[in-house]
């Protein structure tokens, strides 16, 4: 099976030397001197030489928190959403309510008619077989029922396409030439099932005919053209959830069926909810910067602005502040401590670190370096005062979920340490089984799954006696394997253990572009996976499934071009701007 470079891109490893402390960047591991009370003679260290931020504290500092209008604008969007309510539950064809549905979805405002939406699919799936008989089947109207049925977590069949498929099986020739139905049904394929033949077979036809089209001279609508171009490069269900309402705001303003009141709510929301960004930025900087663990270690990514995106990407909905100002602490110390695994500390110091995260004991710090022993307190300090808070609100005690969730990770990180330091290279299957973990998803979707309104102390509990759910695997493991592909050369190059593509390649004796295609492969079932995972039971669940849904696309995203983290001024700094800085003109 083979996906296509249309729909899952090759993603280009950049390697343009950029200026870090000194000036290059990505070139062979470099050395480094510290003296430590553990080492007491001077050792020699590697050090990846990554590019200092971009975004100093004077500057976060200086952001605008919003206009003078901020309050006025408030009570325009309380009109509008009326407004709004009211258009959802007026609309009466079947095509008119699903396109406003869709509409409300890209331009991202859903959050504020959840209910409203729920109660209009409810009854769009509850008679959807009188409805079917009553419709005239036409492909965009049966593709958009089914992927918003399915995105909302309702039972769907993918037997609702078989008036599209011919006696051979396949879907009928004709429907090729219906550009909008097909554009639909593609972006509606990527909801598929694992196991699901008919679903697999709308990915491979539209594909096929979207792409012949847009390199036909027959296209002549310019903008279904550059729809069918930019799914094409990623579908829909694929994508950064902010990034693309910021786009589809912009292709909204020129629609043909655009309503001036739900434009101006969109716009009117986006600029609100990044004025809450901004601030949330601003705290937490000056959280990172009081920390000081970057003046100590200059060697590790410091990434405060970029953390703060990936909170973002995971939950961008205002009730969810907090919970944002935890994740991207969080990540702040994943990447300090796997720069510290990776390529800076000494074997020895990474068991003393891992059993010191594992008794969860300040007297274990005794046992540590001075550098270990700023990062191991800044963890506790941390992790004890987003305790406090869930514990002050709602009575429930956290910290053994998130101390489990560490202490995993260290582990896994400590297993790839061993590995380099002893020049083993694992198999294929060893490599994936340790690094699901080690790439740090567990420890956001702990966090998502602890720090949550509606988390009760069973919950907890059978987070804790079960293990980690199947989809924080699957997520996890698309979250690897994008990284993979995106950073795998550099990191060998500077010194690092085999990745799964380098695993791949030696175990199955193949190139490098064969293992590519692999990963690629293995990320669409994986993709298939989460989506046999969303089905609706509970708020709660359908949140946490929604964060580990989120954390994919986030993942796809930074890695699209290569390491969009490690190198963060091409795309990355463009997005920050989009979704974090930048507002939208009213």
């Amino acid at each position: 099976m083979s996906l296509g470079l249309a729909v899952l891109p090759d993603i280009p490893v950049h390697r343009t030397p950029t200026r870090s402390r000194a000036l290059s960047a990505y070139r062979s591991p470099v050395c480094v001197h510290v003296q430590s009370p553990s080492h007491p003679v001077e050792s020699t260290r590697r050090s990846a030489n990554f590019q200092p931020t971009i975004w100093h504290d004077t500057f976060i500092q200086s952001l605008q928190n919003g206009d003078q209008h901020e309050g006025r604008n408030m009570e325009k969007v309380n009109k509008l959403k009326q407004e709004v309510r009211q258009m959802i539950h007026k609309e009466e064809l079947l095509r008119d309510k699903l396109e406003l549905i869709d509409a409300l979805q890209q331009l991202g405002v859903t959050y504020h008619f959840k209910d409203d939406v729920k109660s209009v699919l409810t009854c769009i799936h509850e008679s959807m077989d009188q409805m079917l008989l009553s419709t005239s089947a036409e492909l965009h109207v049966m593709a958009l029922l089914f992927r918003l049925l399915r995105m909302h977590g309702f039972s769907v069949s993918e037997d609702i396409f078989n008036s599209y498929i011919d006696t051979k099986g396949d879907f009928i020739i004709e429907l090729s030439s219906d550009i909008k139905g097909m554009l639909s049904l593609y972006e509606t394929s990527y909801l598929a099932k694992e196991g699901e033949e008919t679903m697999e077979k709308a990915r491979e036809f539209t594909t096929k005919h979207l792409k012949s089209y847009v390199e036909s001279s027959n296209c002549n609508d310019s903008r279904l053209k550059e729809h069918v171009v930019h799914a094409l490069e990623l579908p829909l269900h694929w994508r950064m959830e902010r990034l693309h309402t910021r786009w589809f705001i912009d292709e909204y303003k020129v629609d043909k069926q655009m309503r001036p009141a739900l434009l101006e709510l969109a716009v009117l929301d986006f600029n609100i909810i990044q004025t809450s960004f901004k601030k949330e930025l601003k705290d937490l900087s000056s959280w990172w910067t009081d920390l000081r663990l970057y003046d100590k270690l200059p060697f590790i990514r410091d990434r405060l602005v970029e953390n703060h995106l990936w909170s973002v990407a995971f939950t961008f909905e205002p009730k969810h502040a907090s919970l944002r100002k935890v994740q991207t602490k969080a990540i702040c110390l994943i990447a300090m401590f796997d720069d510290i695994y990776d390529v800076y500390g000494s074997l020895d110091e990474l068991e003393a670190f891992t059993n010191a995260v594992g008794q969860w004991d300040l007297t274990a710090m005794e046992k540590l370096p001075e550098y270990m022993q700023m990062c191991f307190l800044a963890l506790i300090n941390t992790l004890n005062n987003s305790a406090y808070e869930v514990l002050k609100e709602k009575g429930l005690n956290i910290i053994p979920y998130l101390r489990r969730a560490w202490t995993d990770l260290c582990n896994a990180w400590l297993t790839e340490a061993r590995w380099y330091h002893n020049g083993q290279s694992p198999k294929f299957e060893e490599y994936l089984e340790n690094a699901w973990v080690s790439i740090a998803s567990t420890i956001v979707l702990s966090n998502a799954y602890c720090i949550n309104d509606d988390v009760t102390a069973k919950d907890l509990e059978q987070f804790l006696l079960c293990g980690y759910p199947d989809i924080v695997r699957f997520s996890s493991m698309i979250f690897r394997l994008y990284d993979d592909l995106g950073t795998s050369k550099a990191e060998i190059e500077r010194g690092d253990v085999d990745k799964s593509i380098q695993c791949y390649m030696r175990d199955k004796q193949v190139t490098e572009s064969i293992a590519r295609q692999e990963i690629k492969d293995m990320i669409l079932k994986y993709w298939k996976l989460m989506n046999n995972a969303n089905v609706d039971n509970s708020d709660f669940q359908e949140y946490f499934r929604y964060v580990a849904l989120n954390l994919s696309r986030m993942a796809q995203c930074i890695y699209q071009h290569g390491d969009g983290y490690a190198e963060p001024g091409k795309e990355t700094k463009a997005r920050v701007i989009s979704v974090l800085l930048e507002p939208i003109e009213i």
